[in-house]
């Protein structure tokens, strides 16, 4: 299963296909027919969703969406934290919505990393049945209008347990909701929302320009017209040139849309075994490093390493989520 999903991934990346090995070419006709229904039953959708077939549920507090519209690596999860931590900061109480995707870890670096101020964390796939469950519990305060309602806080021990209808919810506060943080929500048309942000990521915008599964877009690149704020992830590891083409691509489709830049900045190393311990960042200098990962965008991570000034990289690049597991090495006697 994991080389499958390495050839689909080099194929929703190759720019021509007559570099591709044989065995990458005998998927493209399953790969086609699949992109061809996916691309029918996300017209449907749209279009049952714009003549108000299915409902979107508004929020009686600002929700701010963070998505893309290709598969991870795209700096989605970072730009919640971020996100979450500066209204914390300013006073205003975020709740992030995330659906949970593998086993909810990414949930879980976002509650490690958020530990100590005044933000939640809900995961479910109904997301707006786990907003309505942390408003109710907690009560909300819109800072737009100042209008708010107190929540029921006998029981504000919500953290960790499953709830009624099957979300896991984790708190880190009792504060009243100020705003919500729509995780992964370019393509989670259910909640009305105040503001769209889609993350690019700058190393490899748009593939193939293919609809999954024979390239990476999860929408065709029109959906950008959506959007109100467009971010060019890893913008410190491509050239000026290839950034003012994406930019432009991207105005193309919204002419008023904002454009920003953002690279990922690594702090220090730490141990697997003890993530409070600190490593500095020079400890890679000189030396040959083995990069493991299984994130959306190994190169981006590659070249971080390189620039840190590693004098050799190796890398072993596994799907976005893999599941590590502890193997016991025996020797034969």
């Amino acid at each position: 299963m994991e080389k499958l999903r390495r050839a689909v991934r080099e194929i929703a990346y190759s720019r021509d296909r007559s570099q591709l090995s044989s065995r990458h070419r005998s998927l493209l006709p399953l790969l086609s027919i699949a992109s061809s229904v996916y691309g029918v039953a996300l017209s449907l959708r749209r279009h049952l969703y714009r003549f108000r077939l299915f409902s979107k549920h508004r929020l009686p507090v600002p929700v701010i969406s963070v998505g893309n519209l290709t598969w991870g690596g795209n700096g989605k999860t970072p730009m919640v934290e971020f996100i979450a931590a500066l209204l914390a900061d300013s006073g205003i109480s975020p709740l992030i919505l995330t659906r949970g995707y593998a086993g909810g870890d990414e949930a879980r670096m976002l509650q490690r990393h958020l530990l100590g101020k005044s933000a939640n964390v809900g995961v479910g796939a109904n997301r707006a049945a786990t907003a309505a469950a942390f408003i109710e519990k907690y009560g909300y305060r819109d800072p737009r209008t100042c209008e708010h309602l107190e929540g029921d806080s006998t029981d504000q021990k919500m953290g960790g347990k499953a709830g009624s209808n099957g979300q896991i919810r984790f708190n880190h506060c009792c504060e009243e909701i100020g705003a919500a943080i729509l995780d992964d929500g370019m393509q989670h048309w259910q909640l009305s929302r105040d503001l769209d942000i889609v993350m690019v990521n700058g190393l490899c915008p748009w593939g193939n320009h293919q609809l999954l599964p024979l390239g990476p877009l999860r929408e065709p690149l029109t959906a950008l017209g959506r959007a109100n704020i467009a971010v060019i992830h890893n913008a410190d590891l491509v050239p000026e040139q290839t950034l003012a083409s994406i930019e432009s691509a991207i105005r193309e489709v919204n002419k008023s849309i904002k454009v920003f830049f953002t690279r990922m900045a690594p702090a220090y190393f730490f141990e697997v075994a003890n993530m409070d311990s600190v490593i500095p960042l020079e400890a890679v200098s000189n030396n040959v490093v083995l990069c493991v990962s299984a994130i959306g965008s190994a190169d981006a991570f590659v070249k971080s390493v390189e620039k840190l000034g590693a004098i050799h990289v190796e890398r072993l690049d596994f799907s976005d989520h893999h599941l590590f597991q502890t193997m016991v090495c025996r020797k034969l006697t």
